[in-house]
């Protein structure tokens, strides 16, 4: 598979009270085109700052990240928001979706950022919410009327209108009960069956077994790597694997 994604000696570090964090030290990886990558490691080891640096919303403070064969860590603020906007997706752990536009315009309103052309903005975003079984019922209501799952959904949406060539997921299902949970990472699954790169950082080891690649970080660089088949439902040697791994590693 292609790389779509690349660190070279990436750092990053933040100044509290006088004192350097050093987050990230000089942390080297790739991401595979097609791939649905995890990233796991302890609280602190660095994974969401990876993935805010990954994404073009942070900036590192030494090293290089590159994005399709750019270099993308030196882009001005500007330039990396239209990065963003043509090439990446983004699912948080809250769906920061506005409040006072219904479902369907919260997504439409992030397709005519780039299209012009609402008669296919609204035909996409229809077909995306049939497709993560979001149905019609859904469609006009408010952030405040659906439940938790539903709203996820809708923010998976959001991030595939532009058909990203990414997409990133940070702790997507933290807020969520198992079977809202369980909706989502269905969701992002078939999103990368459909050829979606997906790199999602978790806690949750039910939801690291829907990678095919996961990636362990601690201390600010790669500590391990377990490379998976692609997701089956019920595969018990899947989840033996990963456990086994986990354990290695110090979980």
């Amino acid at each position: 598979m292609n790389t779509i994604l690349s660190t070279n000696k990436l750092c990053k570090t933040f100044s509290t009270g006088g004192l350097q964090q050093h987050v990230l030290k000089n942390l080297d990886m790739e991401i595979r085109q097609g791939d649905f990558t995890v990233i796991m490691g302890p609280s602190g080891a660095g994974k969401s700052t990876l993935l805010y640096a990954l994404s073009g919303m942070d900036k590192p403070t030494m090293g290089a990240i590159h994005f399709s064969g750019k270099d993308i860590s030196g882009y001005s603020n500007d330039k990396l928001a239209v990065f963003r906007r043509d090439n990446c997706g983004f699912v948080f752990q809250q769906t920061y979706l506005l409040d006072n536009m219904s479902i369907l315009d919260n997504i439409l309103a992030c397709g005519l950022l780039v299209s012009k052309n609402r008669k296919d903005v609204v035909k996409r975003a229809k077909q995306i919410l049939t497709r993560l079984n979001l149905d019609e019922t859904i469609w006009r209501k408010f952030p405040s009327q659906v439940s938790g799952g539903e709203g996820q959904r809708a923010g998976i949406a959001r991030a595939l209108i532009n058909n990203p060539k990414i997409v990133f997921a940070d702790e997507p299902t933290g807020a969520l009960n198992s079977a809202n949970g369980k909706a989502v990472l269905d969701a992002l699954t078939e999103v990368n069956r459909q050829g979606q790169s997906v790199v999602m950082v978790t806690h949750d080891v039910n939801s690291a077994r829907r990678g095919n690649r996961i990636l362990y970080i601690r201390d600010g660089v790669i500590f391990g790597e377990c490379v998976l088949d692609v997701y089956k439902d019920d595969e018990s040697e899947r989840s033996i694997k990963l456990k086994d791994f986990l354990t290695e590693m110090g979980w």
